[in-house]
């Protein structure tokens, strides 16, 4: 059987599983649609919880930052997890003992205002829309690759399972189908990466395999490092393309911006009590390290074979590089994509592939003949190139096209869900048709999930950068808007509803404002008012970064503001102090 007929199967296979659920588990009441009638184990919440926020950054994108990163790249890893501990120990167990649906309603209440309330659903339609477009992208590549289409009809496939699977279902569909989508996921990460680990250093564990050495007794990571300098990149093992500042701030940001995502947030309140809420994070934590501890392993062993896929022989030597009319079928299919790209600068029919930016390399490559970088390689094509790179059998390929998709269109559903429960719930219930019925609700929440679905399809076709960067910039916009309202809102009496409204404002537009500066404003192409580069960023602060600068301008503005003003009533105070209290918890109102 070709690969393209196990793709078929894999994948086709996988939608019918995910719609199947979707229809069984469909919701009835607004109880299912928002929190599944709070009635999910802490084990199955702790793997949706997984695939919910395992996104197709997590499986797609980030180990393909980390093979061309290298230890930069490791910004990722760490500002993710750590965020993730953060939520699951100061944010998820005392939200969920507030007993609301969402985190605005949380907002609202906890600063006793119709205000805050609406500032809160601004600033997550804006990061969860930012969100989506990196999921979409993630979604369109897959397809666009292994159903051999292009991206806009990869995207208009992925934005139709969605809608089948995410519109019907609501909360308590998409949970039971996070769940299939979290084995699917996790299998096809870990099955090429055991495959590629031992073929390549002949330990079967890619964490172990990380340390181990290569056929020709060198360590793996050293003979990475070797291949990388001796093409003009910095080694891999070293800090390199990113400042400390912006390795610390975009880590920083990552790690409250995680804390403060909304539709994983959510995902605590589907459990019956809070200590429940408690588990599903544990569980949540090694769902997750599954895939977090092998992805080093997996960007290091994928560019060891591209590298010694286009440079099979002595850099510098005729034979040194691959014959272009000798390229790989991998390659000539990837081409078809337009994520990458080989052009014969020279005109000597072999493909040169180094790092034509560094000018310390300039004249080594000179004298070798060379007159430029010949292959552009998509960052994002990485992991799901992988097992085509080192020649693996066509079913392993077709779990990764399984597993990408999974990733992408699982935190896409839940985003959707967040978006549909803001307008819906927070907006129409709440303050504008405060009598409005259940079944009316749910159908404003799926009209709304279905108008998502169409904005973020289209701001999918033009994203303003790879996956995990589109990611990081929504990840930045949650943690200058949300996170420090929602962690004053738990353990500060003393912040009352004039601080908390601007400190979501100052840092929402600030970050936002600073974002589009470089990337164009909302992000359609052209528009950008400056170079984003080192020379370009204010004060060499990246994009991706600012979201921590955004934070500790929400928190001061936050502090000044409620010192300013009157603090909140008693029975406000009083509330906070009881929901610190590790006992009981009420039940999610229905309004």
């Amino acid at each position: 059987m070709d690969t393209q007929t196990w793709i078929y199967l894999f994948v086709g296979g996988t939608f019918a599983l995910y719609i199947g659920i979707a229809i069984w588990a469909r919701a009835g009441s607004t109880g299912e649609y928002y929190v599944a009638s709070q009635g999910v184990h802490p084990v199955l919440n702790g793997m949706a919880t997984a695939a919910d926020w395992m996104s197709a950054a997590s499986f797609i994108s980030m180990a393909g930052l980390i093979a061309f990163l290298g230890y930069s790249g490791s910004v990722y890893l760490m500002g993710w997890t750590g965020g993730y501990v953060l939520m699951a120990l100061l944010l998820a167990p005392y939200l969920r003992k507030f007993g609301k649906f969402t985190v605005p309603e949380f907002i609202g209440d906890r600063f006793y205002s119709q205000t805050a309330r609406l500032v809160a659903v601004i600033c997550l339609l804006i990061m969860s829309l930012t969100y989506v477009i990196g999921q979409m992208r993630g979604a369109g590549i897959a397809f666009s690759r292994f159903l051999e289409v292009d991206i806009s009809t990869g995207l208009f496939i992925g934005m139709a399972v969605v809608f089948t699977y995410a519109v019907v279902g609501g909360m308590k569909g998409i949970t039971y189908t996070q769940i299939a989508q979290y084995c699917v996921m996790i299998f096809a990460y870990t099955v090429p990466a055991i495959f590629i680990s031992l073929q390549v250093t002949g330990v079967a564990l890619p964490q172990i395999g990380l340390g181990a050495t290569v056929a020709d007794g060198t360590w793996l990571l050293e003979k990475v490092d070797g291949l990388v300098t001796d093409l003009g990149f910095s080694a891999y093992t070293e800090p390199g393309g990113m400042s400390m500042l912006n390795m610390f701030l975009l880590t920083m940001a990552l790690m409250i911006g995680t804390a403060g995502l909304p539709h994983v947030i959510i995902r605590f309140f589907t459990v019956p009590k809070v200590r429940d809420a408690r588990k599903s994070a544990g569980w949540a934590l090694v769902f997750i390290a599954i895939l977090y501890t092998t992805a080093p392993a997996v960007g290091a062993m994928a560019m060891y074979n591209l590298l010694n896929t286009v440079q099979p022989g002595e850099v510098g030597t005729e034979q040194g590089n691959l014959l272009a009319e000798e390229r790989p079928e991998w390659m000539r299919t990837w081409e078809e994509t337009g994520l990458l790209v080989y052009e014969d600068k020279n005109n000597d029919g072999r493909i040169q592939y180094y790092n034509d930016k560094n000018p310390e390399f300039q004249p080594v490559a000179e004298s070798y003949g060379w007159e430029g970088n010949e292959l552009k390689v998509d960052r994002d094509i990485m992991v799901l190139a992988n097992p085509e790179i080192a020649k693996l059998p066509g079913w392993v390929i077709a779990l990764v096209a399984a597993g990408g998709l999974a990733a992408a269109l699982s935190t896409a559903a839940g985003l959707l869900l967040a978006i549909s429960s803001a307008v819906s719930h927070d907006l129409l219930k709440s303050m504008i048709a405060k009598d409005i019925s259940d079944k009316n609700e749910l159908l404003a929440g799926r009209i709304s999930m279905a108008v998502a679905i169409l904005l973020a399809g289209y701001l999918g076709l033009n994203p303003p950068g790879f996956a995990a960067e589109v990611v990081a910039l929504a990840f930045g916009i949650a943690a200058s808007s949300l996170f420090p309202v929602l962690m004053l809102g738990i353990f500060s009496q003393r912040m009352n509803k004039e601080g908390a409204i601007a400190g979501m404002l100052a840092g929402l537009v600030t970050t936002l404002v600073y974002i589009f500066l470089y990337k164009g404003w909302f992000f359609f192409s052209g528009t950008a008012m400056l170079p984003d580069n080192a020379d370009g960023w204010i004060f060499g602060i990246q994009p991706q970064s600012f979201g921590a600068v955004g934070a500790v301008i929400n928190f001061a503005v936050a502090f000044t503001v409620s010192r300013m003003t009157a603090p909140p009533p008693a029975h406000i105070q009083e509330l906070v102090e009881n929901v610190r209290i590790p006992r009981g918890a009420v039940g999610a109102v229905a309004h």
